[in-house]
Parts: C-alpha cells; sequence; structure tokens
C-alpha cells in the first residue's frame, strides 16, 4: 500500500498526537484498482455471508514469523464460482481446502480469488480452509501506521502485538477485509514461544502443550469486526474483577507486564469508573459474555474488542498531556477512556465503509467529554470538549471517500465531539439526549452501519431535521459564522459559510439576556431595547462569530 504520511509530525508538535485510527489520517486523492478491490462489496465478496472463523496460527518472534490457516464458514446467498480473500504481501497463501479437495487462486495484488469446483447451493452453509505463512508487516509507529510490533520488554521477553485499523486485517490474516460483513463468532487459536502467553479478544476456552509451546485458544461469542480481532504475547501476569453492571456480572480482566502488576492494580481503577459511566450514557456494555479485557502492549493503545489494548505508560491524560488544554483531561487515563469508548461507538456499532469512519471516533471523542460529565459535572464536561477545538485544522471533510477505504479528516475526533457537543444544545434536554445515545447503540446493537442510518435515526429521535446540520459539519470544512451588526437599537443577523438550507438556531446572550436567535442565511432584524449592547454566542455551539 504506497500511502504518504503527512500527519505525524504535526499532530505530534500540536499536541493532537492520538487521532487514533491510525495507519490512516493520511492525504490521497489518487486510487488504484487495488483501492477499489479493498474497498469495494466486490461481486466475489457479496454473494456470502460470514458465520464463522478459527484462526490458528503459530507466531515465532524470533525470526518474526507467522503460519498457520484460517477456517472461514459462510451462507451462501447467491450462486457464484469465484470468492475473494485478502491477504497483503509479504504474507502468501500457500493452499485453500474445501470438501477435501485443494483449489485454484487467482493473485491480483492483495486480493486473491478462490476458484471453487462447483457452483454452491443457495441458503447451504460451507467452510473452506485458508493456509497461509510469511513475515508479516512490521509495524513503523503503531498503531498509526500498523501491524505487528516485534519488541522487548524490560526483562528480555518477547513482546508482541497487533494492530490494523485502516491498513486492514488482512496485513497479518487472510480474510474477508471489509468491515460490512462481521462474522458471528470466531476462535482464535495462537502457538505461543516458551514461557510467554497470549491474550486475544473473548474468553480463554484451552490451553494446549506443544513441546515448549502453548496454544492459547480464545472463543469471540459475539459479531466482531475484521480490525478488532487481535494478538497480544507476553510474559503477563493477570488480575480481575467483577463489576455489577446493567446487565448482571461482568467480568473485567487486566493482563500487565509482570513488573507492573502492582502499578497496574491502582492505575486500572480508571475502568470501572469508565464502565460505569459509560453504561449510564451508553446503555449495557455490548460485550458480556465476551467480557472486558485491558491488555498491556508496546504501543499506544487501540479498541480490540473485548481485548481493549493499553500503552499509556500509566500515565494520566494522553502520555501525560492534556489534550484540552483545560486540566480535565488530566483527571483519568486518556486511553483506557477513549479506546474504551469504542466498546459501544466502532465495536458494537461498526461502519460498513472506513469513509464513515467518524461514526466511530466522533463518538468516541465525544465520550471523554461524557466522562468528565459523569464526574465533575456540565460545565467541566463543556471546557473539555470546547478546548478541544484548538485541535480542529478544517483541512478536509470529515467524510471521505466511499469504496476504496480512504477515510475523511482526522478533524473527525475533535470536530465530530463538537458538532455532538452542539446538537445536544439543540435538543435542551439532557435526559433526552441520554435516552438518545442510549436507544442508538440499542437500534444499531452489534450492526454495521452507514452514515445515513445514523443521521435519519438523530434526526428522528429529536424531532429535528438535521440534514443541513449534518451536510454543513460533516461535508464541507466550512464553519458556520454568525454574522451580525447593532446600529439604531437594532439587531441584524444572518448565517453565513454555510450549505443550503442551514437554519440552526443559536443561544446568545445580550447584556443578561438570554435567548434563542433565528439565523438564515438571510439577513434577520430585531429591536434591541438596551443602551451600548453586547452580544455573546454561547460557547457550547461549534460556529464563528464575525460583528460588523
Amino acid at each position: 500500500m504506497l500511502k504518504r504520511l503527512i500527519l505525524i509530525a504535526i499532530i505530534v508538535s500540536s499536541g493532537n498526537s492520538f487521532l487514533q485510527a491510525q495507519g490512516l489520517l493520511e492525504e490521497k486523492n489518487n486510487f488504484t484498482k487495488q483501492d477499489t478491490l479493498r474497498g469495494t462489496i466486490t461481486p466475489e465478496r457479496s454473494w456470502w455471508d460470514l458465520t464463522y472463523y478459527h484462526l490458528n496460527i503459530k507466531v515465532e518472534p524470533e525470526i518474526k514469523f507467522i503460519s498457520g490457516s484460517n477456517t472461514i464458514q459462510y451462507k451462501v446467498i447467491d450462486s457464484q464460482k469465484d470468492l475473494q480473500i485478502d491477504l497483503q504481501a509479504p504474507l502468501k497463501i500457500t493452499k485453500v481446502v474445501q470438501d477435501g479437495e485443494e483449489l485454484n487462486i487467482v493473485n491480483d495484488g492483495n486480493a486473491h480469488f478462490i476458484k471453487l469446483n462447483s457452483v454452491q447451493d443457495i441458503g447451504s452453509i460451507k467452510t473452506i480452509e485458508i493456509f497461509y505463512e510469511g513475515n508479516p508487516k512490521e509495524a513503523v509507529r503503531a498503531p498509526w501506521d500498523g501491524g505487528f510490533s516485534w519488541k522487548k520488554d524490560g526483562n528480555g521477553n518477547d513482546f508482541v502485538a497487533t494492530s490494523c485499523q485502516g491498513l486492514g486485517a488482512s496485513v497479518w490474516w487472510p480474510c474477508k477485509d471489509h468491515m460490512y460483513d462481521e462474522v458471528d463468532s470466531m476462535l482464535i487459536s495462537v502457538n505461543t514461544p516458551k514461557g510467554l502467553m497470549d491474550v486475544s479478544n473473548g474468553r480463554l476456552r484451552s490451553v494446549e502443550q506443544y513441546g515448549d509451546t502453548k496454544t492459547f485458544s480464545w472463543f469471540v461469542d459475539n459479531p466482531i469486526n475484521n480490525y478488532g480481532v487481535n494478538v497480544n504475547i507476553a510474559d503477563y501476569a493477570h488480575f480481575s474483577e467483577v463489576y455489577d453492571g446493567e446487565n448482571g456480572n461482568l467480568d473485567m480482566d487486566y493482563y500487565v507486564l509482570k513488573d507492573n502488576l502492582e502499578k497496574a492494580k491502582e492505575h486500572f481503577k480508571d475502568a470501572p469508573k469508565m464502565m460505569k459511566a459509560f453504561e449510564y450514557w451508553f446503555g449495557p456494555y455490548p460485550f458480556y459474555k465476551d467480557g472486558y479485557k485491558l491488555v498491556e502492549v508496546p504501543y499506544l493503545g487501540m479498541e480490540h474488542q473485548s481485548s481493549v489494548t493499553y500503552g499509556n505508560k500509566y500515565m494520566k491524560g494522553y502520555l501525560g498531556r492534556d489534550l484540552s488544554g483545560t486540566g480535565w483531561g488530566l483527571k483519568s487515563d486518556f486511553i483506557i477512556i477513549h479506546e474504551s469508548g469504542h466498546e459501544w461507538f466502532a465495536n458494537n456499532i461498526t461502519y460498513k465503509d472506513i469513509a464513515d469512519m467518524w461514526i466511530h471516533e466522533g463518538f468516541t471523542a465525544y465520550s471523554e467529554n461524557l466522562f468528565v460529565d459523569y464526574y465533575y459535572g456540565k460545565e467541566a464536561s463543556a471546557d473539555y470538549v470546547i478546548g478541544t477545538r484548538q485541535n480542529i485544522r478544517n483541512d478536509r471533510p470529515i467524510i471521505g471517500y466511499y469504496n476504496v477505504n480512504k477515510e475523511g479528516s482526522g478533524d473527525m475526533y475533535p470536530k465530530g465531539a463538537n458538532m455532538l457537543h452542539t446538537l445536544r444544545q439543540l435538543i435542551e434536554n439532557d435526559e433526552k439526549w441520554r435516552q438518545i445515545l442510549r436507544g442508538l447503540n440499542r437500534t444499531f446493537y452489534h450492526q454495521t452501519v452507514t452514515t445515513q442510518q445514523i443521521e435519519d435515526y438523530l434526526s428522528k429521535e429529536t424531532g429535528i431535521d438535521l440534514t443541513a446540520f449534518f451536510n454543513q459539519y460533516l461535508r464541507t470544512t466550512e464553519i458556520p459564522t454568525l454574522e451580525y451588526k447593532i446600529e439604531n437599537k437594532e439587531l441584524k443577523y444572518r448565517w453565513t459559510h454555510i450549505v443550503d438550507q442551514f437554519d440552526m438556531p443559536i443561544q446568545v446572550t445580550i447584556n443578561d439576556k438570554e435567548q434563542w436567535i433565528f439565523p438564515t442565511a438571510q439577513w434577520k432584524t430585531m429591536p434591541i431595547e438596551y443602551n451600548n449592547p453586547v452580544l455573546k454566542v454561547d460557547r457550547n455551539f461549534y460556529v464563528d462569530v464575525n460583528k460588523i
């Protein structure tokens, strides 16, 4: 994948270094056939529906090599004979087997077209086994440019982990690498070197000894997206607790390097605090069957489903910094809060096309603000989310290009959060807003969605036609600007830098009197009874103001 990383230096120097999701957030305007094969629901993908994976691999850190197979079970929904499997070089498929027979493969870059021996019956359940091996892409700067991270801990033990959002799960295992089709359940079996263990998604089903090595098998009982699958190998220590959640007892397990065990027992108290706040705002944790895990890794962190990875060096904030610049971000560990927020927005509600990645990142960046709200109050949370506006660049729209595996601007984090914060003001009812967020997770429970579905839901539940609102904030780089002038005891005002039909009301204070005004693209006039009036726009609205 010949992509040009342009944001890393900017991100680090600005303090907005998170912008997670990661090998992503790159500028690219020229797309290739490979982009289309990766980003489109091709005919060779559309005719079969994933039901089950068994990923069974051996990891050899000393030579940075993996080998094994993925058994894929699927339901036939249309009659076809070609099946697309994705696997990125330098990994190679060595053979494909179905019904005891080896099948032919036509390779086209990272897309591999399996030639089935016969057209398969609609409604039937079939199985195909993909064998592969090689030295997978090594992560350059995980998780922004992901793959396998091959590191050592402080005692010289191998410390290995995967991360692959945007880059794609096919960077390390063969799969149907498009987000629209989540597998219903999955078994992940990982053979590790002597003295090390693997922690993956779901619950540990078995540990089997093979000579000096062990195979750890983890079963995922819920639908899971491709990039949410992970492998984490280390000399781990384990501790756990049971959280009394909305849906009963929730197992919360923690896997950390042994030297960090005592430190983690104190620092990870942010995890149950997170769970309490997010169940309040978003509804029950979506994966009670699989439990919740926080797993230490040699990179910053990632939202792997039920196996959230952590590498924030046991600091508050983001590596000790507050991305909002207000101080509120130092009240908790940013990675624990943000990455866990993705369990609701990314892993429960998942985008179908990465162009709609704001659904993951906008809502999850907003969840940081709601965590602050739950523990420190509404004004503190407003301070936090408004503080993150300093990181908005308005370089390109939040929504990216469809069908070519291309996300939008990194503004999907702070701008997405501030868009949602603005929407909260329009509702004027915090309990209604909370029920809308909970209903969102209930309505789209364990589903893949489009932006349009989210927009339609929010318009329906708020009772507001939000078409122009979302067009403005998601599809342009323009900030709505309230232009006004005061003369002869009259206020004249209008919106500029707006899309067609944008008419968002906004709350202002004129001297000490709070009131709503209803600007449009046309000038409006209202009388003012004050001498020397001073107009202030409510800071909670993400807009610009221009006094003429």
